[in-house]
């Protein structure tokens, strides 16, 4: 396994990492089964693992923490996430400081942890004032209950405001970003976040590199039962298109020539980027762990890079 520093800060995560959106409290709540991928992902030198509260509800929180809790803590890089509604109640949401100040003492309790080493905000709160949740974000580190702070999907122009702000106010600015990124979703990253987070030290942490399986090739010949586009509905319909499908099997050539398959490629494709730090993947089967682990060895060249780029383009997504 290979470590990559996150951004300019001092932090090295796996360049690949395990992920536990839909999955660890979702669609794997077996606890041996969480266990053996967990295990397997730290052995393989995985030391990142990302979670978020809202993931079902806590519970990815809480299985993800119990499976984490036999290894020496100083060899795990944990993060979770803060903004969705945990509840009904008005203020139980977004990223004010009464929501990230009693959010994070929950997420804590929930992992097993005195502390987490990234703690993101989920998305982009119109609605509160971008300094109080960076003095929250800050206050959060002088309280020793993270030790750094990061964006999901916010755009360049939020990172940079976030980042200004932090400056004149003497605050911990954010030091990582965690975009959608793959071969299907590539223009805002490529052209506006990567840029942004670049330009202020930050590192990107990526996430479904595979399209939810799209880009495996498991739905070449349309969506099988038991499949995470059969059990979300409205993932089926964001993502499963004619025109992507057939972006994803005129993939397969590709990765044939180079021996692999078409999901080791498509995340091998995703770490090529230099902004990225760590790209997060997700697996429900110890194979699919596996299978995620090699594509760290995968090399594309220029002339594979190019085809993917005939294939994709890159004002895609």
């Amino acid at each position: 396994m290979n470590y990559r520093k996150v951004g300019q800060s001092g932090l090295k995560v796996s360049e690949l990492s395990l992920g536990g959106w839909t999955t660890f409290g979702g669609s794997v709540t077996e606890k041996e089964l969480a266990r053996q991928l967990i295990t397997s992902a730290y052995e393989a030198g995985i030391n990142f693992f990302d979670i978020a509260d809202i993931y079902d509800k806590g519970a990815s929180e809480k299985l993800m923490g119990e499976m984490l809790v036999p290894f020496p803590r100083h060899t795990l890089v944990i993060s979770s996430k803060v903004f969705w509604p945990m509840s009904d109640d008005v203020n139980d949401r977004g990223l004010s400081r009464k929501h990230i100040m009693e959010s994070i003492d929950k997420s804590l309790q929930r992992i097993g942890t005195d502390y987490l080493d990234i703690y993101f905000c989920h998305r982009f709160d119109p609605e509160v004032p971008v300094l109080e949740t960076v003095r929250a974000m800050d206050d959060l580190i002088h309280q020793g209950k993270i030790l750094y702070w990061g964006t999901s999907e916010w755009t360049g122009a939020q990172i940079t405001e976030a980042v200004h702000l932090a400056e004149k106010y003497n605050l911990y600015p954010p030091a990582v970003e965690q975009p959608h990124y793959n071969l299907l979703v590539r223009r805002r990253f490529e052209t506006d976040v990567a840029p942004a987070a670049q330009k202020h030290g930050m590192g990107a942490v990526t996430w479904s590199p595979l399209a939810s399986g799209l880009l495996t090739g498991k739905y070449d010949d349309g969506v099988p039962a038991g499949t995470r586009l059969a059990d979300m509905d409205w993932l089926r319909e964001d993502l499963y298109k004619p025109e992507r499908i057939a972006k994803v099997r005129a993939l397969k050539p590709i990765a044939d020539d180079l021996g692999v398959s078409r999901a080791e490629l498509a995340i091998a494709w995703a770490l090529r980027h230099v902004a990225v730090s760590s790209v997060i993947t997700g697996a429900t089967k110890l194979a699919q762990l596996q299978s995620n682990l090699k594509a760290a060895d995968v090399t594309l060249t220029d002339d594979v890079l190019g085809a993917l780029d005939t294939i994709f383009e890159p004002t895609a997504g």
